[in-house]
């Protein structure tokens, strides 16, 4: 897979690109992650991407210019011309099906906004999928681009030390993931539940099932409507 990120702040992905199962994603060639600065693409000495908004308003919004030729360039640098995907509070949220959707195309393109948001003509010009991934307002979309990029890559073959381990996250089946323990067996008085060191394979799964239902009953009980 091919994922491309167009952002004004290229060099925040790179601490988070750098470490653990993206880096060794990345190392293997299971995905490769290609960074574009907006901002490259915009005209004047000052490289100027935002502006104040027509009407009046506070804060300043960011011109459709710099964006579309951006998006315009990075298209060009491969034969697959990507789902494009504009992070954005006004978008759908993110879940994991839909994460599940994004990890099967062969290349996503994700632009990060900043400041007051989107002049109106990038959402209606791109043809772009809007994409959230909470209820809430970030000071940009590269916090979310990160977001959308680990929870994808994680479920590309090979991404994973154990294919398994995605499969009974949170949310696979629709479900919050049923309680983990390790040594040691007793801790502070806690002692981990028996029937995990009995070696009943079959009644292990049958309590982590329960126990999955049982917390999602609890904390998420409109996740079970819909849950497998």
């Amino acid at each position: 897979m091919r994922i491309d990120v167009l952002t004004l702040f290229p060099e925040m992905f790179e601490s988070v690109l750098g470490y653990s199962i993206l880096s060794r994603a990345r190392t293997r060639n299971i995905v490769d992650i290609a960074l574009s600065n907006i901002r490259d693409f915009a005209e004047g000495d000052y490289r100027k991407v935002d502006d104040k908004p027509y009407g009046g308003g506070a804060g300043m919004v960011m011109m459709p210019g710099p964006v579309f030729d951006c998006l315009e360039h990075v298209r060009g640098l491969s034969p697959d011309e990507g789902r494009v995907i504009l992070l954005t509070p006004q978008g759908r949220r993110l879940d994991q099906p839909m994460v599940r959707s994004l990890s099967a195309e062969k290349r996503l393109i994700l632009i990060a906004g900043r400041y007051e948001g989107f002049d109106e003509r990038i959402r209606d010009g791109l043809g772009a999928e809007q994409v959230s991934i909470g209820d809430y307002v970030l000071s940009g979309g590269e916090l979310p681009a990160m977001v959308v990029i680990d929870s994808v890559v994680r479920l590309l073959e090979g991404a994973l030390g154990d294919e398994d381990s995605a499969k009974d996250d949170s949310f696979s089946e629709g479900l919050l993931e049923y309680p983990h323990y390790t040594r040691p067996e007793e801790f502070r008085g806690m002692k981990v539940p028996g029937i995990l060191l009995s070696g009943n394979h079959g009644k292990i799964a049958q309590w982590r099932r329960e126990q999955a239902v049982e917390r999602t009953k609890r904390r998420r009980p409109d996740l079970l409507e819909e849950a497998d």
